[in-house]
Parts: C-alpha cells; structure tokens; sequence
C-alpha cells in the first residue's frame, strides 16, 4: 500500500509553482526543476488561442529556423491536456482565409485520427502495426537518449535543444529527429517515441506512436527518409552553422528498405470489435442514482470546459499524482510544472485537492463524475471505480468501426 498524500495548492505565480514542484514531486522527475517554452493553464491557453491568426500558417507551418519564421500554432500541448478541445480549435479559424483554415484543420484531423487509433489499439500500438521494424534497442535507465542524433550536425543539436530545454518542437523537428534515429541509425522507434513523451509538453502516447510509426513505415508501409535538403528549405543558413558543413554525413538520402509484403496489419486495424468500448457514451450516464460527491480529473481533463467539470460546478475537482507511475515514466521536471501550472490555475476558480499517491486508493469508496477519457489508463481504473455519472468525450470526430489502416482510409468514413 502506498502513502496517501494531500498537498496544498500552490498559487499561480512562477517562482511559487517551481518551488511547489521541487518540493512535492522532485523525486519523481528528472533534471533541475524548471520551466518549458509554454505556459500552463486555462488563462494562458485562452489567450494563446484568442492571439492565434491562423492568416499564413498553410505557408509557415512547417519553418524551423530561425524561429521568427516558424508559423506553428504552439497550441497543441494546450491541447493534449485537455485545455483547448480539439472541436474549439476547429471552430476558432472558421473565419481565416480558406486554405490556411483547411491546412490547420488538416492537423487538427491528425491529431483525432491518432486518438482514434490509440482508442482502439490501446497498448497494441506499442507494437509496429504493419511489419517488423525495430521497436527497442535498450533500457535507457531515465537518462535522455542522444544516441541516435549527432549534435555536431547543427540541426540535430538545434533540435535536441528544444526537445529537452523548452519541451516543445516544430513538426519538421520531430519528423527530423525520428527519421535520423530510427531510419538512418537503425535504432528503435520505441526509445525514441518514450524519449518525446518524457519531455514534450504535448507528448502523448497517441500522438508520439503515430509519428514515430509513420516515420519508420510501420504505418504506411513507406519511411520517411530526411536528409540536408529539408534543413536547407525549412531552416535557411542553418547549415552554414554547422561544424560540419564541409563535410556533411545526411547530403544523401538514407538507404531504403523495403517492408516485407507478406507482412500482415493488426486485425484492430480493419475492423473495431468493439464501437461502443472505443467511443464512450454519447450523452451522460448515471449510476446508482446519479449523486457524485466529487469530479475526478486526469491530464487529458484539465479544463474548463471538460464536460465533467462543466456538469458539475459546484463539486470538488479531485486530482492524484500517481506517484508509482511517475516513478517509472521519469518525465523531465517541465512536463511536471506545466500541469501543475494547469492545476493552480484552475484552483482559483473551484474547490481542488491533490493528493500524491495511487489514485485506486485515492478514489476507492467516493462517488465520482469524470470525463470518459479515451486511454487504456482510465479504461481499466474507471472499471474498478464508483462512478456515478460519465460525461461524453468531446471528439471532433466520431469514432466510426472500419478501417484505421491510413488517415485517408480513416479520414474516407469520418464525419465533420
């Protein structure tokens, strides 16, 4: 049995979460404590999606460097945590020009496919779907893993910088990392995908598996081959940086290797078995009565408008560091304050309470309202709770049985 632990709330100010964290969850997080590139909380991602112009971003998107021609929302850790939902980000560029809007919402649709896949698939999506591709290569023991980016190349240094420094990357970025490590290097795709979950903002396991599946061609049955042509186009000058200019080890295109065609795609990937399990209620369910005494919130649901909190303003929000976990993610200490910033946040609008703890024996005997939440995590801890009333997931997509196969076999059947 582990000890339960109440903490207070720190207030939302900088210096005061920082020392909140040092003291209360230093031991379960890696490096100095310190802050990333984006702030957390509702009031921060409110103005971050209010000062957002979606005007340019078709072209801009994809910029690296240096960093005053990157057009990149910077939402998306707002939005793996629940503070901006997927169908408000929708909403927000209706009125900006037509192609910038549909690229934006390209993305937006990325995003729900992966949730769609880690919905159904579960844990299954640690494994390659479409053929054997190396998936882990070692235990990295909770250091970071830099063994598959030279940081004498200028890009991979600029890149690996940002990763671990300020805990958020460009799309460009990411796509570079992943192909260098995996592609070029030969390394597993499963070291790398936990290395971006332990110090992206926005890491999640449905987002980070599909770019890394993509990238080695587990998804598509194609790798993403990268070389100095991207950095050159993406990041303009950066190469002339470089302490390997001359003699440059990515000129050339990596070797391709072909997927074997025998190889056969996970069955979930066709066909969902289970609709109902994979998409959650559509309106809300009561049990036993429907009288919760608390609103039991994740880090998928952390804001406002979280339909939990949202159908019960007057009750408590309960939120539990489950400290066994965390021990054995080591999440570097950004990640760590950006929820905490989320969570002093919200503290000043409703009653809180954090606890330290396992969140079975946190929760165990109290009658809750949450969210449905479309992760393995919930699933099997809701199943063992008393939950007396279950709020739909705010999807952008519903989720549909057939195939999952390719965003476009996916994208063919679903409705917005």
């Amino acid at each position: 049995m582990t000890t339960i632990e109440t903490r207070e709330l720190p207030v939302p100010d900088p210096e005061e979460v920082l020392e909140w964290v040092s003291v209360h969850l230093g031991d379960v997080a890696v490096g100095e404590v310190r802050r990333g590139a984006i702030t957390g909380g509702q009031s921060a991602a409110d103005a971050a999606l209010a000062s957002f112009d979606v005007a340019g971003y078709a072209q801009r998107r994809n910029e690296v460097w240096p960093a005053t021609r990157q057009g990149a929302s910077r939402l998306s850790a707002y939005i793996r945590h629940g503070l901006i939902s997927l169908p408000r980000a929708w909403d927000h560029v209706g009125s900006g020009p037509a192609r910038d809007g549909e690229s934006f919402r390209s993305e937006l649709l990325w995003q729900e496919y992966a949730r769609h896949l880690y919905a159904r698939l579960g844990r299954a999506s640690a494994r390659s779907l479409r053929f054997a591709v190396p998936e882990r290569t070692r235990d990295t023991g909770g250091e970071s893993l830099t063994s598959g980016w030279d940081q004498e190349l200028a890009c991979m240094d600029l890149s690996v910088d940002n990763l671990h420094q300020d805990g958020w990357l460009t799309n460009q970025q990411r796509m570079w990392l992943a192909s260098q490590h995996t592609v070029r290097e030969g390394l597993g795709w499963r070291d790398g995908e936990d290395e971006f979950f332990r110090f992206l903002l926005d890491g999640s396991r449905a987002a980070n598996r599909l770019g890394w599946q993509w990238t080695v061609g587990a998804l598509t049955g194609k790798e993403y081959g990268f070389s100095r042509w991207q950095v050159e186009k993406r990041a303009p000058g950066l190469c002339a940086t470089c302490a390997r200019e001359a003699s440059c080890p990515i000129s050339d295109w990596p070797d391709e290797h072909s997927p074997d065609p025998r190889a056969m795609v996970d069955p979930l990937m066709r066909q969902d078995p289970d609709l109902d399990a994979t998409r959650g209620p559509s309106q809300a369910e009561t049990h036993g009565g429907g009288v919760a005494e608390a609103v039991w919130l994740t880090a998928e649901s952390l804001g406002d408008d979280d339909p939990a909190l949202e159908a019960w303003p007057d009750l408590p929000a309960v939120f539990v560091f489950d400290v066994a976990l965390l021990t054995r993610l080591r999440l570097a200490t950004h990640r760590l304050v950006f929820l905490t910033e989320c969570l002093a946040d919200l503290g000043t609008r409703r009653p809180l309470t954090i606890v330290r703890g396992d969140p079975m024996e946190v929760l165990s005997g109290q009658r809750l309202a949450a969210t449905f939440t479309p992760v393995p995590g919930w699933r099997s801890r809701s199943a063992q709770l008393e939950l007396a009333s279950v709020h739909p997931w705010p999807w952008l997509v519903p989720p549909h049985a057939g195939p999952l196969t390719s965003f476009t076999a996916w994208r063919r059947r679903a409705r917005v």
